[in-house]
């Protein structure tokens, strides 16, 4: 009997011609076929003419189905693991049954294929050479500010999956958190409908807003200028630009708008220096 073993395999994000021979091989010589969606898989076997027993593993339940999984492979099962689109354990419970096989001691082989990440980098023509994947940000604002923040003074090109409901508000809290920056929305990749909407994140926020989308989408935002952001934020500096502005008559909220606008600065890191609550250093 073979060695038992998990097959992870990429399949097309859009495009079904986007597959390698290599997986296609894998699936039709498994011992059975675990998807994140039945649906969705069984037009890629169709196209492919694969007839391996398929069964669905998802986030609702891997809990239950894990151990039945893994103890398949221990027997000495060729199991194939698939998301919906792109490889499977990126942002997706597909990471889930890789580490339990890996925690077994069962063997795990991935086969390589289209990559929606990757993809989008390239396309957008945002730097290249370095850059940084964030999953999915928290779909509340202030968690979502925070957690951008954080990220916000890397060299690296920042990249975001998104849905198209909070595509948006997404791009919004990129333009308050990093006001300035080059970004990209990149939706329906491979697909009829693909598109790669490029412009400063104020700009493309506003272009997005109100708008309708559909399919999958990935942001993705440039590297703040160099000698940007990549110093030490002095909070007093920060604190005097906006006393000055509203001593002129503008609002606080507006004069840290213009602050944030003016020097780069995220708008809440700008907000916590006018307040006072922002120390040197922080």
């Amino acid at each position: 009997m073979a060695d038992g073993r998990l097959v992870v395999c990429a399949t097309p994000i859009g495009n079904l011609g986007d597959v390698t021979l290599r997986v296609i091989e894998a699936l039709k010589a498994a011992d059975v076929i675990e998807a994140e969606d039945t649906r969705v898989t069984r037009k890629l076997l169709a196209r492919y003419e694969v007839s391996t027993p398929l069964e669905a593993y998802h986030a609702k339940n891997l809990e239950r189905r894990t151990p039945e999984v893994v103890g398949r492979v221990a027997a000495g099962q060729v199991v194939a693991l698939v998301s919906d689109a792109g490889t499977p354990g990126v942002s997706d419970p597909g990471a889930h049954l890789v580490d339990a096989c890996i925690d077994a001691g069962q063997s795990v082989e991935v086969l390589p294929g289209a990559s929606a990440i990757l993809a989008a980098l390239v396309a957008s023509g945002l730097p290249t050479h370095a850059f940084y994947f964030g999953g999915f940000l928290p779909r509340k604002a202030g968690d979502r500010i925070r957690a951008l923040e954080k990220v916000a003074t890397l060299d690296a090109t920042l990249v975001f999956y998104e849905s198209p409901r909070r595509t948006a508000a997404t791009l919004a809290s990129l333009a308050e958190a990093m006001p300035g920056r080059q970004a990209v929305m990149a939706r329906e990749l491979t697909k009829l409908h693909e598109e790669v909407a490029r412009g400063d994140v104020g700009e493309l926020a506003s272009r997005i807003a109100g708008r309708e989308l559909k399919g999958e989408v990935v942001l993705l935002v440039g590297p703040p200028a160099r000698g940007h952001e990549a110093t030490a934020v002095d909070p007093v500096a920060l604190k005097d630009q906006v006393d000055v502005l509203v001593a002129q008559g503008a609002s606080r909220k507006d004069a840290v708008r213009a602050v944030s606008e003016r020097t780069g600065v995220a708008r809440n890191t700008v907000y916590e220096a006018a307040l006072g609550t922002r120390r040197p250093g922080e």
